[in-house]
């Protein structure tokens, strides 16, 4: 099964929920009128979008059938996927411009951090680029080992220190290692916690502060990792995180157990973060670059579903 399918696959959930809802509402309507926004405005908040994002795409859909002349309810459900996957276009490429570029990957713990970090280092990879680990997040304990393990899987170096030790330090000696060895990307696992925003806030500054003194001029993304099976949780821990730490985009894991699925699209349209990276599986392939055409086929239906 190519990536299409595991992505149509791991959309199951959400496209039984939110598309079959919309669909069953566009069945129920003869004619396009407020009542038919009214209610779609509430199936997409049911359905994770979000209020804000929800009100958005009906005002644009009132001003795309308006100026279309659309009078069929049923053309409504193609306006919407067109209107979802312009929505998500855009900012999903990682800057990795420079040599060495640098990730930071923050995230609270428990939304597949670790296991994240393994299968974008192994993407990378894939793609030609040799990378090095910092293991950053001195704090939880075994975190170090979990990395450890990953690095190994994906069959990349790993620079760390012991438990407990200083997180920017371990970005320091990353940072050297990396410009020593001809890294390309350096990718920084971070500590995940979100019970205080000053420490959080203090903590990243300080590894950025590092960054830009060891290696100034340096394409650095901060990447956040959430877990899609939170929903409206996920949206947000990416408006605390944003404020926090000025992201740069989302990184969504376990699209594929959940029928919440349309947060991602809640996500980028309310906090204007992009989504770079989708997670549908547990193999260390199913990390993909996220493609907003190709999600809004998956969720809404192009044809290559019966081909799967």
């Amino acid at each position: 099964m190519g990536f299409f399918g595991k992505l149509a696959e791991g959309l199951k959930k959400t496209r039984e929920s939110m598309t079959r809802a919309v669909d069953e509402l566009l069945n129920s309507f003869t004619k396009i009128d407020e009542s038919l926004f009214e209610e779609l405005e509430e199936t997409l908040i049911l359905s994770d979008v979000g209020i804000v994002t929800a009100q958005s795409i009906c005002a644009e859909l009132r001003t795309r059938i308006k100026k279309r002349g659309i009078t069929d309810a049923q053309e409504v459900r193609g306006l919407i996927k067109e209107i979802v996957a312009e929505m998500l276009e855009g900012g999903q490429e990682l800057d990795l411009s420079t040599k060495p570029s640098v990730i930071l990957v923050i995230g609270v713990n428990g939304v597949g951090k670790t296991t994240t970090i393994g299968k974008l280092s192994a993407n990378l990879k894939a793609d030609g680029r040799q990378v090095l680990l910092g293991a950053a997040d001195t704090f939880r304990a075994a975190a170090i080992e979990q990395l450890q393990v990953w690095a190994d899987r994906a069959g990349v170096e790993m620079i760390r220190h012991d438990e407990g030790s200083d997180p920017a330090a371990v970005v320091y000696d990353a940072i050297l290692a990396g410009k020593a060895r001809g890294a390309d990307v350096i990718i920084c696992d971070t500590a995940g916690r979100l019970h205080n925003k000053k420490n959080l806030m203090d903590e990243l500054s300080k590894i950025s502060r590092v960054i830009q003194r060891e290696a100034p001029g340096c394409a650095t993304e901060v990447l956040l990792v959430l877990d899609a099976t939170t929903g409206q949780n996920a949206l947000n821990q990416a408006r605390q995180f944003k404020e926090a730490a000025g992201i740069t985009g989302i990184i969504l894991t376990k699209l594929d157990g959940t029928a919440r699925g349309g947060v991602v699209i809640g996500i980028k349209e309310e906090l204007k973060v992009p989504i770079k990276y989708i997670g549908v599986g547990e193999q260390i392939d199913d990390l993909r670059p996220f493609d907003a055409k190709e999600f809004a086929d998956a969720l809404f239906g192009s044809g290559q579903e019966e081909q799967l």
